[in-house]
């Protein structure tokens, strides 16, 4: 899915401890006001114009989900677009006036969405394509179709299911849909600022990164304070720069005109790939003014310049093609309009100019803030838009925050947006020369002309006649289609209204821990839009956002007025250094306790699993005759794995209610891509070739897995040993019933039961862990299981038992770094009963006796623990861990090695 990607706008950070101490008694109010109303706001970084001081860390996970389109009844199994999203960002103070950010996002989205738009009454559009025993499976994207027509050019009504004529008129139109396997976009943001008494530079760069497209920008911006700081000028520029790889739709594509773009379309495989990039300039200038103690305005306009290849490569227009010989014959009976898709052609350019302004009041009664903004946006395509929101920020006491919130958006339809657009020429209308002979030509080689006439068939420009095998590789000349320049069907440029309305949940806990719980719903309709005239109704759908967020202010190392470290930090460090112990390396879960009654840490963890080279069996390389033979259960394998990447990303919370007792939360978010191969001597070369679409393609999912709960309990803390039991749950909220899209109406069915997203099953997970130290030394071990609390997920299967043995040791390089060596061997069992719902069953991947097996793991890492200075408090640790042995289950992947990075900090 295509998407147009803009640069990433950093803000510099600013300190309200800069505010000059010769500042009138007026402004230092006015700014203490500011502060306070813009506290209770989140996401806005204290006063209008500054930033905190505190390193702080957030963690936020998101759920888009969107509502199904009105396909006035069509019968459909499509699922309406759905998006996980997982942010992460950072901003960390290098020295007083230098500061470093970061931010990473990591969004995968599935289900279906529009490709174009069609009269209802058409012969195709969303043809119901019905599967496996008669069962609806989808809607087919139907492209090319005829539409019966008046003599005013207005369809001719057909009976929704029968497609048989109404008799009656029929304008309305309709999406057309096409679905989409699982695509995961990863964003990546890093930028510096350093300021000055009255002023601030900062520069930001990064990358965006997804099957299909390809991003990098950076930009640079400052500040400049007036007026004892209450009046500050804003200012920044950037690029983007971005390359599109559209792997067009193996299903429309076939029905699509795509000689505009024929010299930008390469060939791999059975793919056809749309190649082309695009560059995007941005300017700001901004304003902020303090104008009472409990109001300021901040005001700005902004320019962006794109160019190059601004299409959406997945979308097109329909033209209905009508013969201007049958609409002028004299007649009254209808006539026959050939409904026909081409890609959608945008101007090669685009000049945007916007006009944003925001009055934020602070209303002391109510200790409450009011934010009011504005934004209007004009451009070259016609697309202008207006937006007004407004929120209301309101603690509630005990740390507690309440924001209502409610937008409004109207937007003008692009000029050359059209639902569907009519063209009185004939479609395909043989070119024919001075002669009468219809002219063709070799698509391997378009300069060579050939002529047929009907005494000499086909013959070359010199007049010689060519053989049967030259001529059945020939195409028709045709007469080159009259089309406007630009047009586009893609809803998103038309022109509707918008209306949304959330609430967002904030609760400040003790030691800088904040947790935060959104949701908006939005709900869009053309007859909504500013003055009318918006497009039908066959455009209006609705979506939620519902997120959930973790944010974490550490407090830094200061330094007193009288020299050294101030006292807080000074209590901080002692009680570091009273509670450091040897931390087990940074594959290990649940590995350590905290040791104080209400202490609490935070932490990040993230794992890496790489799988590929050879297929085994047992202990041996497979070749692919014995795969096909032996991998498929009975049945004959068409592909198998080229390789498979797995990334996991969890957030670590536990607290200490006591000192024997931690509970601890890990929610998980994960994503994984799997390349596939053809088999070397496949028996089915039907079949083959209709799943051919997935070769050297590559599978993705992600979004939350399985959620972790438990309660560790201390059993032993004498000098030099611990030991500890831990009793956790794994709640099943991940996934188990992701399907792949169909191809070539080859039902795709579920995905393989690696790439499922959790277990579907509640699961228990008890560990056994020993930990020592002596000196520079550390040792220690693991006793580790999960056993599977249900017969079977809701997809008919059940994940096998794990046990999991690891002893490791430890030496401290320094007296902050360790260096870790450990050895592993786990056993799992293959995966019980089976799918229950359909699955296309390509290779072994897709049977549940190729999982588990018996393995045995060497690794080596790193711990780090900061003991004093700006980053006190903070631990970090990485472990590569490499397979030594391994004794698969059935035939298999081989595993090439994992990779485990920790980052917690303790409060």
């Amino acid at each position: 899915m295509h998407r147009n990607k803009k640069p990433q706008c950093y803000r510099g950070c600013r300190k309200l401890s800069d505010h000059s101490s010769g500042s009138a008694v007026h402004s230092q109010h006015a700014l203490h006001a500011l502060t306070s109303a813009a506290l209770v706001l989140p996401g806005l970084l204290l006063s209008p114009g500054h930033a905190s001081a505190k390193e702080r860390i957030n963690f936020q996970y998101s759920r888009y989900q969107e509502g199904e389109r009105n396909l006035y009844g069509a019968p459909h199994s499509l699922k309406p677009i759905t998006a996980d999203v997982l942010h992460g960002s950072g901003l960390f103070s290098l020295t007083d006036r230098t500061t470093f950010s970061f931010s990473y996002t990591q969004d995968t989205w599935s289900g279906a969405t529009p490709i174009t738009s069609t009269p209802l009454a058409t012969t195709g559009g969303n043809r119901a394509y019905f599967g496996k025993g008669g069962v609806v499976a989808g809607a087919s994207p139907i492209l090319q179709s005829d539409v019966l027509l008046n003599r005013d050019l207005t369809p001719i009504g057909r009976d929704l299911f029968t497609k048989q004529l109404t008799g009656d008129v029929d304008p309305r139109s309709v999406l057309v849909m096409v679905s989409a396997s699982p695509e995961t976009r990863r964003q990546a943001t890093f930028g510096l600022s350093h300021e000055w008494n009255e002023a601030a530079i900062n520069v930001a760069g990064g990358f965006s990164r997804e099957r299909d497209y390809k991003s990098s920008f950076g930009n640079i911006g400052g500040r400049l304070d007036f007026n004892q700081k209450l009046t500050t000028v804003k200012f920044n520029g950037g690029y983007t720069f971005s390359e599109i790889g559209a792997i067009l739709d193996h299903d429309s594509s076939p029905y699509i005109n795509k000689d505009a773009y024929i010299q930008n379309i390469v060939r791999r495989g059975s793919s056809e790939i749309l190649r082309d990039d695009r560059q995007d300039w941005v300017a700001n200038v901004g304003l902020t003014q303090v104008l009472t103690k409990n109001a300021y305005i901040d005001a700005s306009i902004g320019y962006t310049h794109s160019s190059g290849f601004l299409e959406n490569p997945y979308k097109a227009m329909s033209f209905i093609f009508v013969d201007p010989a049958e609409l002028n014959n004299g007649l009254s009976t209808p006539v026959t309009g050939r409904v026909r898709a081409f890609i959608e052609q945008r101007p090669g350019t685009r000049n945007q100019v916007a006009l944003n302004a925001k009055y934020v009041h602070y209303i002391s009664p109510f200790n409450a803030a009011m934010h009011l903004g504005y934004r209007l946006s004009v451009d070259d395509w016609g697309v202008n838009t207006h937006t007004f929101d407004a929120s209301w920020v309101q603690p509630l006491g005990s740390g507690w925050t309440l924001t209502p919130r409610i937008r409004y958006y109207s937007q003008d339809s692009a000029s050359f947006y059209r639902p569907y657009l009519f063209t009185q020429q004939t479609y395909q209308k043989p070119q024919i020369d001075s002669l009468g002979r219809e002219i063709y030509f070799n698509p391997t080689n378009p300069d060579a002309l050939y002529f047929r006439s009907g005494v000499f068939g086909y013959v070359d420009q010199n007049g010689n006649a060519i053989d049967d095998a030259v001529a059945q590789t020939l195409q028709p000349k045709y007469v080159p289609y009259q089309l406007p320049k630009n047009f586009s069907s893609d809803h998103r440029l038309a022109g509707f209204g918008a209306l949304s309305g959330g609430v967002v949940l904030s609760k400040l806990l003790a030691k800088g821990v904040a947790l935060e719980a959104g949701f908006e719903y939005y709900t869009r309709a053309g007859s909504m839009q500013i003055g009318g005239g918006g497009s039908s109704s066959f455009t209006d759908f609705d979506y939620y956002v519902a997120n959930a967020a973790v944010k974490f202010d550490i407090e830094p190392v200061t330094s007193s007025p009288m020299g050294g470290q101030d006292s807080s930090a000074m209590s901080h460090n002692h009680a570091a250094s009273h509670h450091h112990h040897t931390i087990p390396p940074a594959g290990i879960m649940f590995g350590h306790m905290l040791d104080k009654a209400g202490d609490f840490m935070a932490g990040y963890r993230f794992m890496y699993n790489w799988t590929g080279g050879n297929m085994m069996h047992g202990t041996h390389k497979a070749a692919d005759q014995r795969i096909i033979d032996q991998g498929c259960s009975g049945q004959d394998c068409q592909f198998t794995p080229a390789n498979m990447d797995m990334r996991m990303h969890m957030i670590d919370l536990m607290y200490a209610p006591t000192r024997w007792l931690n509970v601890m939360l890990m929610p998980t978010f994960m994503d994984m891509d799997m390349n596939l191969r053809e088999l070397s001597g496949v028996k089915d070369p039907l079949r083959s070739a209709a799943h051919s679409s997935h070769a050297g393609l590559v599978h993705e999912t992600g979004a939350l897995s399985d959620t972790y709960f438990s309660s560790l309990v201390k059993l032993l803390d004498i000098s030099g040993h611990r030991i500890h039991v831990n009793l956790g749950l794994s709640a099943p909220t991940g996934k188990t019933d992701i399907e792949m899209r169909r191809t070539h109406t080859e039902e795709g069915g579920l995905i393989h039961f690696g790439m499922q997203l959790g277990s579907g099953t509640w699961d228990f997970m008890p560990s056994l862990t020993y930990v020592g130290e002596r000196s520079r030394w550390s040792w220690g071990a693991q006793l580790s299981g999960i056993k599977r609390l249900e017969e079977k997920n809701k997809s008919g299967y059940r994940l096998g038992d794990m046990v999991q043995a690891t002893t490791w040791g430890g030496f401290d390089l320094t007296h902050w770094l360790t260096a870790t060596v450990r050895g592993a061997y786990t056993w799992q069992d293959r995966i019980h009963r089976d799918f229950d719902q359909f699955n296309a069953r390509m290779g072994p991947m897709d049977f549940p006796s190729n999982y588990g097996g018996q393995f045995w793991d060497m690794g080596f890492g790193v711990n780090a623990r900061i003991p004093a200075g700006r980053f006190a408090g903070n631990r970090f640790g990485i472990e590569w861990l490499q397979p030594i042995s391994n004794d698969f289950n059935g035939f298999q992947l081989n595993r090439q090695g994992s990779l485990a990075a920790t980052w917690s900090y303790h409060f």
